[in-house]
């Protein structure tokens, strides 16, 4: 019975960090379908996600009546500076270039978390999910280089940057889940992430019409529910597990791109790349610890 129990909590956490991956994603559309109706900076985009997420979580834990409980400081502010940078650095990536390949840089993390886990968690030191994400980083260079001429530009530097930052943002959540609960790390997250934003990009920052509110909500809201998934889903997975599931966001901007803001479909190698990296997905989800 109560290997059962665990693992319908582990198949929750899966199905969480999958979910997280839709959120997310639509995060950056909107992002681009603002650009010529409003003028709206990705600081302030990335602001008021946090922001809203700090009020929402604010009312949860105020009608649950719930405190907050901060123990290991260190783990924390670990956790909110490495996820406040690390969505900055995706929302550039997403306004600078494609929206797919925004996405696809910034799931390189996946090759960051694993090599971390390797040698700061002894218990994920397995060599068959090692394997599993190196297949998943080859889906990732074949979608990102289909046709052998990858260079680096601006989109390609803001993109990697946001897969090393959320590779340390996610090693740093497994830690803070240790001790704290998902209202706490996220109270934590949402609050002084808003306060890092508005002191580094204040001129940025005003007070919204009608129009330019409604673009800030709809980025900033399918981003706190996708915060909330993925927090909520790596109590139940390991920082390898939810990295690699996580990656079937390449798939999801790679079909939607074309449908929602015509962005061009891949090529034959790049749809190679995402049967890898499918593989792989399906091959941790299936792997036994």
């Amino acid at each position: 019975m109560m290997g059962r129990v665990l693992g319908t909590k582990k198949l929750l956490g899966w199905l969480a960090v999958f979910c997280s991956t839709f959120f997310f994603y639509f995060a950056t559309v909107v992002i681009r379908l603002a650009e010529g109706e409003v003028d709206i900076d990705v600081s302030y985009f990335a602001f008021f996600r946090f922001i809203l997420g700090f009020i929402v979580v604010s009312i949860i834990m105020l009608i649950s009546r719930q405190p907050v409980r901060p123990r290991r400081y260190h783990f924390l502010l670990g956790r909110m500076l490495a996820n406040t940078a690390a969505v900055y650095c995706f929302y550039k990536a997403a306004s600078l270039g494609s929206v797919a390949e925004a996405n696809i840089l910034n799931m390189t993390y996946p090759l960051f978390v694993a090599c971390a886990s390797w040698f700061l968690f002894k218990s994920q030191r397995d060599w068959v999910v090692a394997a599993l994400v190196a297949l998943a980083f080859v889906g990732v260079w074949l979608v990102l280089n289909p046709g052998g001429d990858f260079s680096v530009n601006g989109q390609s530097i803001w993109g990697l940057a946001s897969g090393m930052l959320a590779a340390a943002a996610i090693i740093y959540l497994n830690l803070c889940r240790i001790d704290h609960d998902s209202n706490t790390i996220l109270f934590v997250l949402f609050g002084l992430g808003s306060i890092v934003m508005y002191t580094f990009f204040h001129n940025y920052i005003f007070w919204p019409n009608g129009k330019e509110f409604y673009y800030l909500m709809l980025c900033g809201a399918p981003g706190v529910i996708g915060q909330y998934l993925i927090t909520f889903g790596f109590r139940f997975v390991t920082a390898v597990e939810g990295s690699v599931i996580s990656s079937s966001r390449i798939m999801l901007a790679a079909l939607l791109g074309p449908i929602i803001i015509g962005e061009p479909s891949l090529a034959l190698l790049g749809w190679c790349g995402g049967f890898c990296i499918f593989v792989a997905n399906v091959g941790l989800a299936m792997r036994k610890k």
